[in-house]
């Protein structure tokens, strides 16, 4: 790790030169100076084929960006992240998820021990257990086979295999329901059971610790939900299991231990979904689809670990974004995949993004005093067309773009004789790219013999800067090279910047709070309030219609 602090390396005060010369050049003065500019600012691995040209840089900006990387130890980071040293400091903790995509006859040990060879335990107990659910063998307790599977968790425990069972659909067990309840909300439970036969129906409870409230709450309305109609506590034990390492607590929850499917402290929420997280994605795509899925992961690990940072996938991606939000000053990053099994997956980047990077002090506790992690978002393609591409375009604000189109559909429609869906769908991400960068002047709307007055309201400034991935087809192995890749994309990041990408001290406040406000909202005389005025006078109102009800 470098010593000195950010601002003052070589190549960060060499960028901030530098972005002073660029700032005001064009995509297409960039683009026109360099006729082969499309072609060579490129990048292809793994499956994916990435442009970066319609970016705002020059070959010199990625020559600072590089040295950038070299000069903040990216490569011994790597190295430390993949051999298992304790690179999550706050913590005391390894950084593991690549342990989860690990083959069985990798070793990578934490503290003196190799953990792939439990990693590959419990993905052979997952797959039994999804195997048995699949194939109708495993029971309800009145001996219906279980066809509906409700996982219950919060955070990575929720938004992973609620993105992964969206994006895999194509490949699910359409004889089983699958649905997901997070949120505290009483609505959410009530929705996602409303329809559902007790008797048929499974529930994954997902916390590490087995106390997480809002995941206990909703596993406890659950069991309640279940025992209404079955009547018998011994029922529990064939309608939950438990992904968690609190064996005690799940017994007492009423769950047989047997049934129980554990991960360890160097994995992380947000990193998770490979792990026994993704059990709902085993039974709902099999072991052999879940196989792939942690094969695509592994293959992106290793051209992470090894590729030259130059036709390095993530590194490109994740030194583009500090490109961006340390000398553009750019406070958003949209992420546009041009797929509707996606729809989830920009919501499941926000938590692996900025939860891994929001941050605002250094490894060693200083604080930062430049930006770190901008804001994610985005919806699917062409959706998102009619809703904010207008801010994209025409708007004061600078966001990048990351367009993710894939080259084949897998719900091929249309005649053959004319565009087809997926044809149309692909022009979007093409001219999308195209529109940004290079936009429409003037003149050029002038010669379209526009009045003079409208000129301004229908010209684009252009020179918005997007990269454009394109995938074969979006199957659980390229869905996990994807995931990777902004995984490695946000540690990348936090390698620039300093900070620990893998702790997320910044729920914790929040949550404490809200168990002392808890309290207080039921309990059953008047308690004496310590908040301040806004929140006393907020509890006293919520107390007031409480008592009318």
């Amino acid at each position: 790790m470098p010593t000195e602090p950010l601002p003052t390396r070589p190549a960060w005060a060499a960028l901030r030169s530098h972005h002073g010369e660029l700032a005001g050049t064009h995509l297409r003065d960039l683009f026109a100076t360099d006729p082969d500019r499309g072609e060579r600012l490129t990048a292809e691995a793994c499956g994916i084929y990435l442009d970066y040209s319609k970016h705002r840089i020059t070959d010199q900006t990625l020559r600072l960006l590089l040295q950038l990387a070299d000069e903040s130890d990216l490569r011994g980071r790597i190295d430390a992240m993949f051999s298992g040293a304790k690179i999550n400091v706050t913590e005391d903790r390894a950084v593991l998820h690549v342990a989860l995509r690990a083959p069985k006859q990798a070793v990578i040990e934490v503290d003196g021990l190799n953990v792939v060879p439990g990693v590959h335990e419990v993905l052979d107990r997952m797959a039994e257990f999804a195997t048995s659910v699949r194939e109708g063998k495993w029971l309800g307790h009145t001996g219906k086979p279980i066809v509906n599977i409700v996982n219950i968790g919060i955070g990575g425990s929720d938004l992973g295999p609620v993105m992964a069972y969206e994006a895999l659909r194509h490949f699910s067990a359409r004889e089983l329901t699958f649905r997901f309840v997070s949120n505290i909300d009483g609505t959410d439970f009530a929705e996602a059971t409303r329809d559902l036969d007790p008797a048929e129906t499974l529930f994954i409870v997902s916390s590490k610790t087995f106390t997480t409230l809002e995941t206990m709450t909703n596993a406890s309305t659950a069991r309640d939900w279940l025992l209404a109609e079955l009547q018998d506590r011994s029922a529990i034990a064939k309608h939950f299991v438990a992904v968690s390492t609190n064996a005690e607590a799940a017994s007492e929850f009423g769950i047989d231990v047997m049934n129980m499917f554990g991960f360890w402290d160097w994995v992380g929420g947000r990193y998770s979904m490979d792990s026994a997280i993704g059990l709902s994605t085993m039974i709902a795509i099999g072991a052999d689809g879940f196989r792939d899925l942690l094969a695509g992961f592994h293959e992106m690990d290793e051209h992470f670990r090894t590729a030259p940072f130059e036709a390095n996938l993530p590194v490109l991606l994740g030194l583009l974004t500090v490109w961006y939000a340390d000398f553009f000053g750019a406070q958003t990053q949209a992420v546009l995949p041009y797929d509707q099994y996606l729809k989830r997956f920009p919501a499941y980047l926000q938590q692996l993004t900025m939860e891994s990077n929001g941050k605002h002090v250094t490894l060693t506790g200083d604080a930062v005093d430049y930006a770190t992690s901008p804001v994610y978002w985005g919806e699917p393609g062409t959706n998102g067309q009619h809703s904010f591409y207008q801010l994209i375009h025409q708007g004061t604000e600078l966001i990048p773009c990351d367009f993710i189109g894939f080259l084949h559909s897998m719900n091929p429609l249309g005649s053959t004789s004319g565009p087809t869906h997926h044809d149309l769908l692909t022009a979007n991400v093409f001219a999308q790219g195209e529109a940004l960068a290079f936009g429409k002047t003037a003149d050029e709307v002038r010669a379209e013999g526009t009045p003079e007055w409208l000129v301004p309201h229908r010209v684009f400034e252009g020179n918005r800067p997007s990269s454009t991935m394109l995938i074969e087809r979006l199957t659980p192995h390229s869905l996990g090279v994807l995931i990777a890749l902004y995984e490695h994309s946000v540690f990348t990041q936090g390698t620039i910047w300093t900070i620990n990408s893998f702790d997320q001290w910044g729920v914790e406040l929040g949550k404490v709070l809200a168990k002392k406000v808890a309290a207080e909202l039921g309990a059953p005389d008047e308690p004496e309030l310590g908040h301040d005025s806004s929140t006393n006078a907020l509890i006293r109102r919520y107390r007031a219609a409480r008592r009318e009800v």
